[in-house]
């Protein structure tokens, strides 16, 4: 018998004070607003640390679907392209995944793909590509109380950089358990954010100033407009529903033996928040790209 006292609960949106920024409504809506651009600035710079100076970026389309027919479509969660012509590849991911390393790897391939001209002689160097993955679980090979794998293309004789263009940034955020009263770096605060935002009740001490005090001032729950925060509230149901069906059926699954419940659980409950976004009345696109469930898929299901 399952206990179903165990699966996940979120705090009702009636009691809370700021958005979740783990939601996929919630970081977009933070970091990509086209007025408050320097905080995903200061984000990025604060993950590279010195590393490099980002001082302004342009927000790229999120389909690289290359330069020829039998290329499949990667869609990316955010792109973003500095003043200098570099690329920043955000993805979000909030459960372990088959291959995700492969997934990433394709991405930023895809991303260098589309610099060039097949057939072409070659006649100007790469831009910078880096895929920055924020990743709610830890990966197979991190270190023990680690958050930040920082992978980049090395020699492995002699442990130096071969090419300083492209990389990943891992940042595993179960791994960042720091207190306020222990946050050091921009970064520390910035996952500190991530984690602790939708939790809070007030405005931390050490973030009543600068970019900190500005994301947390447009993070109100509050402040946001009627339709915003109807999709923010789809958005977040669609974000614990599907954390309960992903507990549920591994529950399940280790229950009976059955590991194909947990792909099972996860398709339906998809289709029920599509259901019931469009009864709401949300476009497909939005339902799409909410669910991830294909568009053709969204048009089939009936309205009841």
């Amino acid at each position: 018998m399952l206990d179903h006292k165990h699966l996940y609960m979120s705090i009702p949106l009636t009691l809370c004070r700021f958005i979740d920024p783990l939601t996929d409504f919630g970081f977009k809506y933070l970091f990509t607003a086209e007025a408050h651009k320097n905080i995903m600035i200061s984000f990025l710079n604060a993950i590279f640390h010195g590393e490099k100076k980002i001082r302004s970026i342009e927000y790229g389309v999120t389909e690289a679907a290359g330069n020829q027919q039998m290329f499949k479509k990667v869609f990316f969660d955010i792109k973003c392209i500095a003043d200098n012509g570099e690329q920043f590849i955000i993805e979000m991911q909030q459960q372990k995944q088959l291959y995700f390393k492969d997934r990433c790897i394709f991405y930023l391939s895809r991303s260098i793909n589309r610099q060039t001209t097949m057939g072409k002689n070659w006649q100007k160097p790469l831009k910078t590509v880096y895929v920055i993955a924020l990743i709610n679980f830890k990966l197979s090979d991190s270190e023990s109380g680690s958050y930040l794998q920082d992978i980049a293309l090395m020699n492995k004789n002699t442990g130096k950089v071969f090419f300083e263009r492209m990389g990943y940034k891992f940042i595993e955020l179960p791994g960042f358990n720091k207190k306020e009263e222990e946050l050091q770096t921009d970064l520390d605060k910035w996952l500190y954010i991530l984690k602790h935002m939708s939790k809070l009740t007030q405005l931390p001490v050490s973030f009543q100033e600068g970019v900190f005090f500005e994301i947390f001032q447009l993070a109100e729950l509050n402040k946001m407009s009627e339709i915003e925060l109807e999709i923010y509230e789809s958005n977040l149901k669609s974000y614990t529903d599907y954390e309960n069906s992903i507990t549920y059926a591994k529950m399940e699954a280790k229950a009976e033996g059955k590991a194909e419940g947990i792909l099972e659980g996860e398709m339906a409950n998809k289709r029920v928040i599509a259901h019931q976004m469009k009864q709401k009345g949300f476009s497909i696109n939005q339902i799409s790209e909410i669910t991830c469930l294909p568009i053709d898929e969204i048009e089939t299901i009936a309205l009841k």
